[in-house]
C-alpha cells in the first residue's frame, strides 16, 4: 500500500470540545456553538467501522402512535436505596447512564460496592485505569465479594465486545469513558471522536440487547463532562457525584434523567469501608450549639421532593480594607446581593460600608429560593449581633418589594422541622391554605413581610 493510500484512509477534522461539531479547517471561533478556542485537530479514518456483530442495529419501520404499547419501563432495583432515588427508581433496563464527578470523588467506590451486592445478575466491570488487583484491594476494602462481577482490563472498544459476547452480562460497567477507544477511529483515547463513537457503540448495544450499562466519566477543571457536549445529549441520564475534598459527605445529583425526575438529590459519607448512605441528611447539616449564636439561622430546603434542614452562616463585619467583600459559599451571589438590596431600600439597614460573608453549612449548593428568608435573617442577625433562638426555622422565598412569596410543599417542610425537634416555623402569609394545621405540635408563624419575620425574631 502506497502512501497516497494511506493518505486517503486518513483525514485530518477539527472537532469542538464544546458541542461536538467538526469543521475541515481550524478556526478561532466554533461556527455552530460560538464558543472560542474549543477546535481540537483529529486524524479520523475514513474506513468504514467494524461491525458489532450480534449488536448491530436491527432494521426498523415507522408504527403508528396510536398502535404502540405503553408498558412500563423494567427497572432493575440497586443495593443502594439513594442512588434508586435519583435513577427514579431503579436501573432502566437496556439505559446508558453516565456517572461524572472529579478524580478521587468516590465515582468507581460508589459503583463498586453496588455491583458486588447484586446477587442475580452476572456484571461484567471494564476498567481501563486501574488493574484487577487494585480492584480486588478496593474490594477487599469495601468488605464485599461477589461471584457474579467479572473484572477484566482493556482500553478497546472491539475487544470489550468480544468480552461482552462471550460471556453474556447482565449489566456492563465502563471505567472509564475516556480510556476507551475505537481501531476504527485514528485517534487517542479520550479524544472528541473516540469518546462520541465508544459512547454512540456502547449505546446501540444497550438499546440491541436491553441491558444497562453504567459509564464512569471524568470531569474538568469547569465542572462538566469531560469529552464533548454531545456525549450529554447521546446517554438516557446523567448523575454527577459531588463534594468536597475537605468534609466526608458526598452528594449524587441527577443532571439528566429520560426515566424519571432531575431534581432527586442523593447523600452519601466516606468511610473507612466505602460509602455509607445518609438516610436523614439535616441531622447531618445542623450543629447543635451550647448557647445561642448572632448570624445563625435554620431554613428548610427542598431537593427533588425531599425537604431537609440546612444552617445558614452569616458574618457582617465593617469594612477594613475600604471596599466592602461580598463573599459566599454554597448560594448564589447575586441572589445575595439582591436580598442585600431589599435590606437597605425596604427595611433600612444600611450594608453598603460593611463586609458580608455568608456559608452554607456542610459543603452543600443550594438552589432553592425558599431559602430567602433564612439568608436574609442570619445577615440581619449577624449586623445587630442578636441571636435568632434555638429550635426556630424558616421557608420562604422573598421578592423585591419585601414580601414573602409561597413556597411548594409547605407541609412536607413542616412536618420534617417537627421531626428534628424544632418548636417554630415561619411559613409565608396564606401557604397554608387546605392544610389542616391542629396536627402539627409545632407552632406556626405566617409572615407576609420582611418586617413580620424580623418582629416575630427580634421583639
Amino acid at each position: 500500500m502506497n502512501s497516497e493510500e494511506e493518505m486517503a484512509k486518513t483525514k485530518t477534522i477539527w472537532y469542538c470540545t464544546e458541542c461536538g461539531a467538526d469543521t475541515p479547517k481550524w478556526e478561532g471561533k466554533c461556527p455552530a456553538c460560538g464558543a472560542w478556542n474549543t477546535l481540537v485537530e483529529e486524524r479520523v479514518s475514513t474506513k468504514s467501522p467494524t461491525k458489532d456483530g450480534a449488536f448491530s442495529a436491527v432494521k426498523s419501520h415507522p408504527v403508528k402512535v396510536s398502535e404502540l404499547e405503553a408498558a412500563d419501563e423494567q427497572r432493575i432495583k440497586m443495593p443502594s436505596q439513594e442512588l434508586n432515588r435519583v435513577l427514579g427508581g431503579g436501573l432502566v433496563a437496556g439505559s446508558l447512564v453516565l456517572i461524572g464527578g472529579e478524580p478521587g470523588i468516590g465515582k468507581s467506590t460508589l459503583v463498586l460496592q453496588n455491583i458486588l451486592s447484586i446477587k442475580s445478575r452476572k456484571v461484567l466491570y471494564v476498567s481501563g485505569e486501574e488493574s484487577a488487583t487494585q480492584i480486588k484491594l478496593r474490594a477487599d476494602r469495601i468488605g464485599r465479594m461477589s461471584d457474579n462481577v467479572y473484572i477484566v482490563c482493556e482500553s478497546s472498544l472491539e475487544a470489550i465486545f468480544g468480552h461482552i459476547k462471550e460471556l453474556e452480562p447482565q449489566l456492563v460497567i465502563v471505567d472509564s469513558v475516556q480510556t476507551i477507544a475505537s481501531d476504527a477511529i485514528e485517534s487517542s483515547a479520550g479524544s472528541v471522536s473516540q469518546v462520541r463513537e465508544c459512547t454512540a457503540r456502547l449505546l446501540k448495544y444497550a438499546k440491541s440487547s436491553n441491558v444497562p450499562v453504567i459509564l464512569i466519566g471524568h470531569i474538568n477543571k469547569e465542572g462538566s463532562i469531560a469529552g464533548p457536549k454531545v456525549l450529554e445529549h447521546i446517554v438516557d441520564a446523567v448523575l454527577q457525584f459531588e463534594g468536597d475534598h475537605h468534609y466526608m459527605y458526598r452528594i449524587l445529583r441527577s443532571i439528566k434523567n429520560r426515566f424519571g425526575s432531575t431534581s432527586e438529590l442523593g447523600i452519601y459519607e466516606m468511610c473507612q469501608r466505602g460509602l455509607r448512605e445518609v438516610p436523614n441528611p439535616s441531622e447531618m447539616l445542623l450543629n447543635h450549639y451550647d448557647e445561642d449564636m448572632s448570624g445563625v439561622a435554620v431554613g428548610i430546603a427542598l431537593e427533588g421532593i425531599r425537604p431537609f434542614l440546612i444552617e445558614v452562616q452569616a458574618l457582617v463585619s465593617s469594612a477594613a480594607y475600604g471596599t466592602p467583600q461580598r463573599s459566599v459559599t454554597g448560594f448564589d451571589a447575586k441572589r445575595m446581593n439582591m436580598l442585600l438590596a431589599v435590606l437597605e431600600k425596604r427595611v433600612g439597614f444600611k450594608l453598603g460600608q460593611k463586609d458580608v460573608f455568608l456559608n452554607i453549612a456542610g459543603g452543600l449548593k443550594v438552589n432553592d429560593p425558599s431559602l430567602d428568608l433564612a439568608v436574609i435573617c442570619a445577615i440581619l442577625s449577624s449586623n445587630v449581633d442578636m441571636a435568632i433562638g434555638s429550635g426556630i426555622c424558616m421557608a420562604g422565598e422573598v421578592g423585591l418589594s419585601g414580601e414573602i412569596r409561597q413556597i411548594t410543599r409547605v407541609e412536607q417542610r413542616i412536618m420534617e422541622a417537627e421531626k428534628l425537634g424544632m418548636n417554630t416555623i415561619l411559613v409565608p402569609k396564606h401557604n397554608l391554605k387546605g392544610i389542616n394545621t391542629e396536627r402539627f405540635n409545632i407552632k406556626i408563624i405566617e409572615v407576609s413581610k420582611v418586617e413580620e419575620a424580623f418582629r416575630a425574631l427580634f421583639a
